[in-house]
């Protein structure tokens, strides 16, 4: 998404972060193989995992979850149902593939991450459109 949205001209109107849903990963950086498959694309992976917290309702007005696993977790962290309007799953934006959540490319071999950034530029590129659309942004 960071990618397409330099791409765009939007940096500066647009702020995206990664988190998981779980500890496992906290501190640690992009896993290689993912870096190496989107390096070939010219696309630049970084950053270290972190944990969702609950103060990320406020700071982010779109919270995307990448599974259903993902969205229910998320979705327990705000009992009172205050930010459901902002969780939404990130395939809801595809605009080609008929994929309803992302699948986790660690077991899938080369051909998994491949077919995981196929899908996250698909999701991507329509949430890109769904916000300049929207309004959310202001395309100069």
């Amino acid at each position: 998404m960071n990618h397409l949205v330099q791409e765009a001209g939007l940096g500066e109107q647009i702020q995206c972060d990664s988190a998981g849903t779980s500890g496992y990963h906290v501190g640690s950086p992009p896993d290689r193989r993912m870096v190496a498959t989107a390096q070939h694309r010219n696309l630049v992976i970084q950053g270290q995992a972190r944990r969702f917290r609950p103060q990320d309702f406020e700071q982010f007005d779109l919270i995307l979850a990448m599974d259903r696993d993902n969205y229910q977790n998320i979705l327990a962290l705000d009992p009172q149902g205050r930010y459901l309007e902002r969780v939404r799953m990130l395939c809801d934006f595809c605009t080609h593939s008929p994929q309803q959540e992302v699948p986790d490319p660690y077991y899938g071999g080369p051909e998994g991450f491949n077919r995981v950034i196929d899908l996250l530029l698909d999701a991507c590129t329509g949430l890109l459109q769904h916000l300049v659309h929207h309004r959310y942004v202001i395309k100069t």
